[in-house]
């Protein structure tokens, strides 16, 4: 699929060209991949459904929430909705602990939907070397799935991986050193409610609301975020 998508200029060129053959192909019973947008899936039924990109920002997508406030959220929740409802039989959800957007590296957060699906009905799969132990622990402990979006190297992603392969040539490298974040309870505890605090991404904030380990900040520039405990620093443990 990554080769193939090497040959188009952009997404939208690829997804246009798949459904020309889709178009043109005959209807067989010969089992087959169907690459589609959720809009284009309503009222389709499949036996396997898979979702990527269930990330905080991208989905939900901050942009219709910057534009449309809670009605933009509604419309990306129902959203989410048709593509979980088009499995029939298995969905697999998925998101990037890291992601290169804009030519730039940024960490990313699991998609607040992935703490809206019914946790008797989710089977959490984490990679070799990352516990699922805390997945329902109670509202102390980061679900299995934001553990591991935290505790991941930022530069140790299969993407970042592909991007050093293909591009090693023009310099791209990983940083010299990287560090691999943990949450626990005692950096949530290390933070309350109308503290100042600083991210290194938003910059300066306050502390509006902690749920677990995410905190509800509003942001100086960047607005209202949700992040976890361990991006966050104490605004007088600052160097400037």
């Amino acid at each position: 699929l990554v080769k193939a998508l090497e040959e188009f200029e952009n997404l939208t060129g690829f997804l246009e060209h798949v459904s020309l053959v889709m178009d043109n192909a005959q209807e067989d019973a010969a089992e087959k991949v169907s690459v589609m947008t959720l809009h284009a899936a309503k009222g389709l039924e499949f036996d396997a459904v898979f979702l990527p990109g269930w990330e905080d920002g991208l989905f939900p997508s901050q942009r219709s929430m910057d534009e449309n406030g809670v009605k933009g959220l509604e419309e990306e929740r129902r959203l989410a909705y048709v593509g979980v409802t088009r499995a029939r039989k298995l969905c697999t959800i998925s998101f990037a602990a890291n992601r290169r957007v804009y030519n730039q590296w940024q960490s990313a957060l699991p998609s607040r939907f992935v703490d809206e699906l019914p946790k008797e009905h989710v089977e959490v799969l984490t990679p070799s070397g990352l516990s699922a132990a805390g997945w329902g622990a109670g509202p102390a402990a980061p679900s299995a799935l934001e553990e591991q979006a935290a505790a991941a190297s930022v530069y140790n992603s299969p993407g970042w991986r592909r991007m050093q392969a293909r591009g090693g040539a023009r310099g791209l490298s990983a940083p010299q050193e990287t560090r691999r974040l943990t949450i626990d309870a005692e950096a949530v505890a290390a933070f309350e409610t109308g503290e100042r605090v600083f991210h290194q991404k938003f910059g300066y904030g306050v502390i509006e609301a902690i749920e677990g380990d995410k905190l509800t900040v509003a942001f100086d520039k960047a607005g209202v975020k949700k992040v976890v405990a361990a991006y966050l620093s104490a605004d007088d443990a600052t160097p400037f």
